[in-house]
């Protein structure tokens, strides 16, 4: 599917393209699975986020798939192997990427972002973003992990630092990323509070292994939050909702608190007391891009404990633009996936 302007459905639509050249160091998968993000359809109305971004665009950051071709400096994986890939790629030489944090690299390269992503049948990777999908796990499985995982753990873990015995709250429950973070600190000993809009959202959470689900806009969720951890409120909470939720965010956190700041899909613009958070002894952490490490931590938990997110809807590549409409319309439960 080639994306050629700036707009609805009319700017998507599917193009016979050249096959990927494998380069020394890349390899060529085909595509069985590629999972969607909001990030396709914000380029889809314009602009373009992502540095370099350009059209004609092939969208499609995640993906599960079997590699056909290796190029010759490759000895990792061999063709025939069942992979998925950070679709953080970077450009391999800069200083950013040689200490493993691509999402900062000077001249980024990110499938599906500004490169030649996943909604096709072939997709190239570098090597070095590849990981192998043990046979224990399905492919249809694998493709929920790469970029709601990955996420979620830089945040939990890397920068969160949870621990066993801590509380940790999560906004937005039944999200992508939420889902993956709650299955992450339940992982690590935690307890979990989620908040989630609907039933079936809460019921989702609540599946995920939330201890404690809350409805959205609960007036008792702070004193809730306070009982439930007997007064000492919770020790990380993540937020990638914003201005609506961030009143709530920080009077569900204790003393040296840690609040995660991840989006701001409500909107941008809050204030707050410094006081409040300097005598509290708070910390607000914005997430930033995750790491090479993280997704490699990320997906090797998750092979290790069976963890992945349901699958919300499945549709042919041609059926795209339906499979867009029903991402944007934000109730849906885990990933919209497509089969090439």
């Amino acid at each position: 599917m080639v994306q050629t302007d700036f707009g609805g459905p009319e700017a998507v639509s599917p193009r016979e393209v050249p096959e990927p050249v494998c380069g020394p160091r890349d390899v060529v998968v085909e595509v069985e699975y590629c999972g969607l993000n909001r990030l396709d359809l914000l380029q889809l109305k314009g602009p373009g986020l992502i540095p370099g971004f350009r059209l004609p665009h092939v969208p499609g950051m995640d993906f599960a798939g079997t590699v056909v071709e290796t190029g010759t400096a490759v000895g990792s994986v061999v063709p025939g192997d069942r992979v998925i890939a950070d679709p953080t790629q970077g450009c391999g030489s800069c200083p950013r990427c040689a200490v493993g944090d691509r999402a900062y690299c000077v001249r980024p390269r990110i499938l599906g972002g500004n490169a030649p992503g996943a909604l096709a049948e072939y997709v190239r990777a570098s090597a070095e973003s590849i990981v192998r999908v043990p046979d224990c796990l399905p492919l249809a499985a694998a493709v929920t992990l790469p970029t709601a995982y990955a996420t979620a753990w830089h945040a939990v873990h890397t920068l969160g630092a949870i621990a066993a015995g801590e509380t940790f709250v999560v906004h937005a429950g039944a999200s992508a990323v939420s889902l993956a973070a709650i299955g992450l600190a339940k992982r690590a000993g935690a307890s979990v509070v989620a908040f989630a809009g609907g039933d079936a959202k809460r019921a989702a959470a609540d599946e995920a292994g939330a201890d404690l689900v809350l409805r959205n806009e609960d007036p008792d969720a702070v004193k809730t939050v306070s009982v439930f951890t007997d007064g000492a409120g919770a020790d990380l909470v993540l937020d990638h909702v914003g201005t609506d939720t961030w009143r709530t965010s920080l009077d569900c956190l204790g003393v040296r608190g840690r609040l995660l700041l991840m989006g701001n899909t409500s909107g941008d613009q809050v204030s707050f007391s410094l006081q409040e958070v300097f005598h509290r002894g708070l910390k607000l952490l914005g997430t930033g891009g995750y790491t090479s490490a993280d997704f490699v931590a990320a997906t090797s938990a998750c092979f290790t404990d069976g963890l992945h997110l349901p699958t919300a809807a499945r549709f042919p590549l041609e059926d795209l633009v339906e499979a867009w409409d029903v991402l944007a319309a934000r109730d849906t439960i885990g990933k919209v996936v497509i089969e090439p």
